[in-house]
């Protein structure tokens, strides 16, 4: 700003860092919320696994396919457990990254702090003293234009008095205004020094910050990939059982398990106890459509 007490620029800056300091503390919240409900979840899937029954009268190759769908989800589910811990850490570095450069520009802000509140001091005494050079000046020109007007002697040797008196006042308050324009100077020299060294280490700090922001999210989701890959693994070996599930040796499994015998009833022979003939005709009775064999 060509406002030579203007600090714009310099708070534009500081908004801007406190704003990615603001950002990265909502993304460690973020990993929290989200670890707490991958626990919580977790939690709830092992209940699930330890309570809900699944197939639990299935029988030979499909049961062993069975179990091995639990005992993997429930090791997959048990695995949700410590991802508080895994998936906070990122987030934790990082703030703790930042927390890091946060302190050292807190320190940066109070430093420049001080010089813009001793630069507008010294502005506003450099006004206040150039007023009162401009009033002085102003009080010469007219007393200078008095004298010039005025006949009567004593008069004007009364004025010639106050001339240079107002003078004299005139030089001082002109020394002190000039004093005071050379010490505003040195103090706005100093301050665009500060200001660019300060400017160069916010530049640096965010580099930093918008790096450690980077790598954390890179981290999570790389995080997540391997139990993306763990969880495939498992999945696999389940593929794998129920690859080995066989329908033919379930059924003759079942067959084995539950035959009562390989031949069908004998049939059941009608006897007429008033029939003289010594071969009656038997008398079958119907066979069950299905017979285990």
């Amino acid at each position: 700003s060509t406002d030579l007490t203007s600090t714009v620029g310099y708070d534009s800056i500081i908004q801007h860092l406190n704003d990615g300091r603001k950002n990265c503390k909502e993304f460690e919240d973020f990993l929290k919320e989200r670890a707490i409900i991958e626990e919580k979840y977790g939690k709830e899937l092992i209940n699930l696994s330890k309570k809900k029954p699944c197939g639990q009268t299935e029988l030979n190759t499909l049961k062993r396919s069975l179990d091995v769908f639990k005992q993997r989800n429930s090791f997959l589910w048990s695995m949700r457990l410590p991802f508080l811990s895994h998936v906070v850490h990122p987030g934790a570095l990082m703030a703790s990254d930042v927390l890091t450069l946060a302190l050292l520009s807190s320190q940066i802000e109070l430093i420049m702090e001080a010089i813009h509140k001793n630069r507008n001091m010294q502005y506003k005494k450099t006004m206040e003293v150039n007023q009162v050079w401009l009033y002085g000046f102003m009080m010469l020109m007219c007393t200078h234009t008095a004298h010039l007007y005025l006949s009567s002697l004593f008069h004007r040797w009364q004025l010639f008095l106050k001339l240079a008196q107002t003078k004299s006042a005139l030089e001082d308050s002109g020394e002190s205004y000039q004093q005071s324009v050379t010490t505003l100077e040195k103090i706005h020299e100093e301050r665009q020094k500060e200001h660019i060294k300060a400017c160069e280490f916010f530049e640096t700090q965010e580099c930093e910050r918008i790096n450690y922001f980077r790598n954390a999210v890179w981290l999570h989701v790389n995080q997540l990939s391997q139990d993306c890959v763990r969880n495939d693994e498992k999945y696999e070996e389940i593929r794998k059982s129920l690859e080995m599930c066989s329908i033919e040796k379930d059924i003759d499994f079942f067959v084995n398990l539950r035959k009562t015998g390989s031949s069908a009833p004998a049939p059941v022979v009608y006897e007429n106890y008033y029939n003289t003939q010594r071969n009656p005709t038997p008398v079958r009775s119907p066979v069950p459509a299905a017979i285990s064999r």
